[in-house]
Order: structure tokens, then sequence, then C-alpha cells
């Protein structure tokens, strides 16, 4: 009598914790680490480290307010410097193509310092040509700026990511869809960047949190953010360590967090393909 080989058959339910645990992402516990060490600093030695969060945490709200602004108007204005990269029109082309190899060759800084200093005096220089009275009197809104300064520096960078998204898709992509009858915009919306947008999502994440470090320097440009703010409490204490300690567990925090919420996202993305 032939020997039949034994097969086992495992029920998925069995293994359901252990793919459970393959998702989990251990990140989470560095997060939660740097979480727990901010409390223990704040619960150990409330002075000084619970009058610094204390002292910093409106700035904290405006850290995030600016860096949520800015990378919204970040994900819109690079994606038309993307088309336009793309465009066949080579009026449309050029001035793309000037327009991110110039702010991508300034640095951040020097951008927001334009921003708040030099255009503000352009704006009111045209209203002196142009006598009119709302332009004369302009006067720059810090935040405003900062948001305005961000978005048009790292606009330039997330172009080029849309632009590399886009031109991953095969291009039989876009010819089937105009065969359907499909314009070059529905075919873009419905069929192009949906793919492209999963291909680039790893790289939008990192932008997003360099974009969030990078809101740092807003504190130049009179932005009361949490740098700014960590500045005016170590200059009123005399407490630089303790001070920048605090400021960059507080940091670190946003940034972690901002890294593992972007993979989730992805992972949820790549589990839908």
């Amino acid at each position: 009598m032939d020997n039949i080989p034994f097969q086992t058959h495992t029920n998925p339910a069995d293994t359901a914790p252990e793919n459970a645990g393959r998702h989990f992402d251990r990140w989470w516990i560095l997060v939660a680490c740097v979480i727990g060490l901010i409390i223990l600093l704040v619960v150990a030695q409330p002075d000084p480290y619970r009058r610094i969060v204390l002292f910093v945490r409106d700035g904290i709200w405006v850290t995030i307010t600016t860096t949520v602004l800015s990378f919204i108007m970040v994900l819109l204005f690079g994606l038309v410097a993307a088309l336009g990269r793309l465009s066949k029109v080579k009026a449309i082309n050029g001035l793309a193509t000037i327009y991110i190899e110039v702010i991508r060759g300034i640095p951040l800084l020097v951008q927001l310092l334009f921003w708040y200093f030099a255009f503000p005096s352009v704006v009111r220089g045209l209203g002196e040509l142009l006598n009119i009275e709302a332009l004369k009197n302009y006067l720059a809104n810090p935040l405003v700026m900062a948001v305005l300064g961000m978005t048009f520096c790292y606009s330039a960078y997330m172009s080029e990511i849309y632009r590399a998204g886009i031109q991953s898709i095969a291009k039989g992509q876009m010819e089937a869809a105009r065969s359907l009858g499909m314009s070059y915009f529905q075919a873009m919306r419905y069929i192009i960047l949906p793919q492209a947008v999963r291909v680039i999502l790893p790289p939008v994440g990192n932008e997003f949190i360099s974009l969030l470090k990078d809101s740092s320097l807003v504190s130049v440009v009179a932005v009361a953010d949490m740098t700014r703010r960590g500045r005016e409490f170590m200059a009123a204490n005399f407490i630089p360590v303790q001070t920048w300690v605090m400021i960059a567990l507080l940091y670190l925090v946003m940034t972690l967090f901002s890294a593992r919420v972007v993979t989730w996202i992805e992972r949820k993305t790549r589990l839908e393909r």
C-alpha cells in the first residue's frame, strides 16, 4: 500500500493573532517611551520642566497649524507645478522648470526672510507707484508670510515627487484612457493620479516630516512657534539645557508620531491593492 503523505489544514482563525502581530508597528513603542520620558520629567521635576511645557504649549499649536496649512498648500501647488513640468506647451513647461530650479537653489531661511522683510516693501512700493492706499500701508502678517514662504519652497520639491510618480505609471494607461474618450485631465484625475499617489506616498510622508522640522525656522520671522517660545523661556530663566532638552523631546514626539501615521497609511493602501 502506497504511503500517502499526511496533510494538515490550518484554520485561518488560528493564525489571526500571529498575522495581527505582524502588522503591529513596533516603533510605536519608541513613541510611547518618549512620551513617558516627557511625563516623567514633568512629574519628577515640575520646576523647570512643567513650566517649560506650560510656557511653550501655545507655540506647539502654532507649529502644528503652520505645518498643516503649509503642507496642504504644498500638495496643491506641487501638483500644479508637476503638471506644468510635464506639459507639452513650451511656455508652461519653461515657467514651471525655472520656478523649480530657482526655488530649490535658495535656502528656506533666505526665502522666509524675503517674504517677511522684502515682500512687504515691494507691495508698499507698488502702492506708491499705483497710488493705492491699501498697498501703501500694507503690513505683513508673520504667520501668513511663514506659510507662503514654506509653501513656495517645498512645492518645488513636491512637484518633482509628483512628476516621478506620474512618470512611473505606464504610458499605456494614459493611451487606454484617451482611447475610451477621456480628456487629458479626466485621465489624470481618474486613472493616473490615483495610481501615482500610492507610489509617492513614502516620499510625501518624508516631506511632511521635513516640513515639520523646518517649521522651526519661522521663529526668525516673528512667528511664536515652539522654537521661538523656547528661546523666550531660556532668555527669561537662563536654563538652556533643560529648555532645549524639552523642546527637542516635543519635536521628537511630533515627528515620530507623524512617521508612524504615514507608515500606517502606506500599509493600508498596500493591503488594498
